[in-house]
């Protein structure tokens, strides 16, 4: 079956042809434009040349595992990812959405269940990472703090560049877009990775822990970031969002 020109473009890369073909088969009769791929490096070569919305992504493949090129992509290419794998423990998971992967399926999984997931995500996408209106090249200033949104680069107030994961800069994204609310850990997860899902509560905790220690003089008596018992966490600071020139 033949898509249509603006069909979603997906790329499937697992190892396993059993799966792989007729779940392309599958995803192609729902509307979407397959490509597949057998490995890592076929999926290097797939994306360069076709420039796919979403990637489903296998974690145990011999050479690179899919994990090194979920790092990859979301870094260099911001393309969603969602993971395919037997993996079934819950560390395994987190690691993959800290990573700044979008979404996990466990294998076996109900075809149309992905489906759903994957319609999810490229909406979450086209939505964009803000759910405030302004223009995107816009950054953020809060405690002397400097982020700029489209070259993920956060400064400190001394001015010395602090380097973020992926994962770490999407969780501070949501928070500076909603100053001194409480969110919590589902609705940050449902923001920061595209779905919600109790399950992963723990990566959101990690995140956290983590990013407390790049932005807090005292991480373990946080100041800007708070616990909120029972309820989250919160940005306790003012947030101004300003051009770039007005931003130094």
């Amino acid at each position: 079956m033949t898509a249509a020109p603006d069909s979603p473009r997906i790329l499937l890369v697992d190892d396993e042809p059993s799966l792989r073909e007729p779940l392309a088969e599958y995803l192609g009769r729902q509307g979407f434009a397959v490509s597949e791929a057998e490995s890592a490096a076929a999926a290097r070569s797939r994306i360069a040349e076709q420039q796919p919305d979403l990637v489903l992504l296998d974690i145990m493949m011999p050479g690179e595992d899919g994990l090194s090129l979920c790092r990859h992509l979301v870094e260099t290419r911001r393309l969603p990812v969602i993971f395919l794998t037997a993996r079934t423990e819950a560390t395994d998971r987190i690691v993959g959405l800290e990573l700044g992967a979008d979404d996990y399926v466990v294998k076996p999984f109900e075809p149309r269940e992905l489906v759903a997931r994957i319609r999810t995500v490229l909406r979450r996408v086209a939505r964009g990472p803000s759910e405030q209106d302004g223009a995107e090249d816009w950054h953020y200033l809060f405690e002397g703090w400097r982020l700029d949104p489209l070259k993920r680069k956060l400064t400190d107030p001394g001015g010395v560049s602090v380097p973020l994961s992926t994962a770490e800069f999407r969780l501070l994204r949501a928070l500076l877009d909603h100053p001194r609310a409480v969110l919590d850990r589902d609705r940050l997860l449902d923001m920061v990775q595209g779905r919600t899902a109790h399950l992963f509560d723990r990566a959101v905790d990690n995140q956290v822990s983590r990013l407390r220690r790049k932005v807090e003089v005292d991480s373990r008596n946080p100041a800007l970031i708070q616990t909120v018992r029972g309820g989250g966490y919160r940005l306790a600071a003012e947030v101004r969002r300003v051009p770039p020139d007005a931003a130094r």
